[in-house]
């Protein structure tokens, strides 16, 4: 399995200096998160993306994913968020990062009607990701925690450019055992998201191996299976801005994923 982790814990840093963290701790990849308060977002021009491609290419390194905040199973009009959807593959095509990562968002007493939206917007958006060459993941998260959740809207979408991301967090919160969440998930897997917390009640981003969830589950069940995929590291210090920074965990984080992996192989 290749590891990349998330510029989600290092909020604002500019490509010049996350990229030298990555290769200096053996990462392979970076996942993006792309938004206006980031360096890298829908609005950069074509001269800005090509920059960034050359940068990942001097660097070594693969761009993961793009992380937009794309809500699709949200009340609301579909324009809206198939757009914002559709702005996120061109960006992810004119960087060649193979996946761009959505959330549920779900809201109201109806989880049929929720479903029934993010199928509909996925579904829509699934016709401009086949062009661009680009898989939309939807996230286990909010109103959609487990692969169980989860697998209820990608069946009534039905197409091939729409997948899962496995955040193994949520689904752990969602009460979902790491066999249970790979066994919904495994048909529309595109990858596997990382991280430790205190506690359920406490989700402040921890180093890995220092908190509680089953990470060690997590790598069990998908290296049984022979599954090839990333694992990335997302430290949600842009949430929790008196965590420890990210940079000073890196190496740490690396050697006890490679641990993991070879304890499981």
């Amino acid at each position: 399995m290749k590891l990349a982790f998330s510029t989600l814990g290092l909020p604002g840093l500019p490509l010049t200096d996350v990229l030298p963290l990555a290769t200096a701790h053996g990462y392979h990849g970076v996942e993006l998160r792309a938004h206006p308060e980031e360096p890298v977002h829908p609005g950069l021009t074509p001269g800005e993306r090509a920059g960034v491609v050359a940068a990942f290419r001097a660097a070594g390194l693969e761009v993961l994913g793009l992380t937009g905040g794309a809500r699709v199973a949200a009340p609301g009009d579909d324009g809206a968020v198939i757009d914002e959807v559709r702005a996120l593959v061109d960006l992810a095509h004119d960087l060649g990062a193979p996946y761009v990562r959505v959330l549920p968002g779900g809201a109201g007493p109806s989880p049929g009607e929720a479903d029934a939206t993010a199928a509909r917007r996925l579904g829509t958006a699934a016709e401009h990701a086949t062009d661009a060459g680009v898989r939309i993941l939807l996230e286990t998260h909010d109103s959609h925690p487990t692969g169980a959740d989860a697998m209820r809207v990608l069946g009534l979408v039905g197409h091939r450019q729409v997948g899962a991301l496995w955040d193994v967090m949520h689904t752990w919160l969602g009460g979902e055992q790491p066999v249970e969440s790979f066994a919904a998930l495994s048909p529309y897997l595109g990858y596997v998201r990382v991280k430790d917390i205190a506690s359920a009640e406490d989700t402040a981003p921890l180093p890995l191996g220092a908190g509680v969830l089953p990470l060690a589950e997590c790598v069990e069940v998908l290296s049984r299976q022979e599954w090839d995929g990333w694992l990335c590291w997302e430290y949600e210090k842009r949430w929790y801005g008196s965590a420890a920074p990210l940079s000073g965990l890196l190496d740490g984080g690396r050697r006890h994923l490679a641990r993991l992996l070879t304890e499981s192989a």
